[in-house]
């Protein structure tokens, strides 16, 4: 439910009302504009007497929200929501490229990919430590020894770390060298994982799951930020179809579906919606055109060889071409890389 107050309404009275409503299970979050405060209530608002509220003299209107999510909620929140990982701002007027391989397997290896991709544009180096892989055969990261080699990278390139989280009992280690703690398409609905995230201080980059809805992948960023962490970053990563020829298909119209149903910054993954390198400059370029405000790219220094998708990840001659165009196409929305 949203509250819009008259125009010049005082302080003391938005106080004075925020201390009539606490008598209800409901919290109070104040949304102050140019012109307009508005009041955003979350909880359990079918409590409340409509009519008293009415009669309070500087409510101008009453307006109750259907939808579920409610934090994450663009009704509730006008302005876009930035997130600030040191000096990058996500979700601002600038364009962030996260890139690096799906995997760290060597300090060789990470420092090396992460001295290219940051002079090629890249704000943030991704990297896997521990890797949920379809097959329990398949590599599944190199865990703890993955953060440190993580860790070797930004000491030497001052590049933030983005890096995919699993398990709960894994967060103290992560808090110690990752900068954004990523969540898995296989996690999205991890509910006891995003709750414990909801306690951090710390951004958290939710991606999309396989066949869930953007109602769905909402309602898990509203688990994290119902805990009291409102750094939340929306990732589509494309999503399971009848189509084969392509890993996943990119649902290029979520971007400006999430913009206009939330605040929060929403970033495109082109790798693994495509699971083909060539495909990856297309997607990124269609992405950045919708209105994406990043991208992550995974970018190695020996694809052919990689130890976990390798097919999918662009050497540094193609990651730079990419740059390239993207920055051509960031320009033309008034925007930057």
């Amino acid at each position: 439910m949203i509250l819009v107050l008259k125009n010049g309404t005082k302080e003391e009275e938005i106080l004075r009302i925020r201390e009539m409503l606490s008598k209800y299970d409901v919290q109070v979050n104040p949304i102050v504009g140019t012109g307009t405060t508005i009041l955003g209530l979350v909880g359990d608002t079918s409590v409340l007497d409509i009519n008293s509220i009415y009669m309070v003299k500087s409510v101008e209107k009453i307006i109750k929200i259907q939808e579920p999510y409610k934090k994450s909620n663009r009704k509730l929140h006008p302005e876009n929501t930035v997130v600030k990982v040191g000096d990058v701002e996500i979700g601002g007027p600038e364009i962030v490229i996260m890139a690096g391989p799906c995997s760290v397997e060597s300090e060789e290896q990470i420092t090396d990919i992460a001295r290219n991709v940051k002079a090629g544009g890249a704000k943030i180096l991704r990297g896997g430590a521990w890797k949920p892989r379809t097959s329990p055969y398949a590599f599944q990261g190199l865990k703890a020894d993955g953060l440190e080699l993580l860790s070797m990278a930004k000491e030497e390139t001052g590049m933030p770390i983005v890096s995919e989280i699993t398990n709960t009992a894994h967060i103290d280690m992560f808090m110690e060298s990752v900068d954004i703690f990523q969540v898995g398409a296989r996690n999205m609905q991890n509910f006891e994982l995003l709750k414990e995230l909801g306690k951090i201080n710390k951004p958290v980059l939710l991606k999309r799951g396989f066949s869930n809805t953007l109602e769905e992948l909402l309602m898990s960023a509203e688990y994290i930020m119902s805990g009291g962490n409102n750094d939340v970053i929306l990732c589509e990563r494309g999503i399971r179809s009848f189509e084969t020829y392509t890993r996943n298909t990119l649902d290029i119209s979520a971007i400006p579906a999430l913009k206009r149903l939330s605040h929060l910054p929403v970033i495109v993954d082109p790798s693994h919606a495509a699971g083909m390198s060539w495909m990856v400059e297309s997607l990124s370029m269609a992405a950045i055109a919708a209105g994406a405000d990043g991208l992550i790219i995974e970018v190695h220094n020996d694809p052919a060889n990689a130890l976990c998708d390798g097919a999918q990840s662009l050497t540094y001659d193609e990651f730079n071409n990419t740059m390239t165009k993207l920055r051509l196409i960031a320009n033309t929305l008034g925007r930057k890389l």
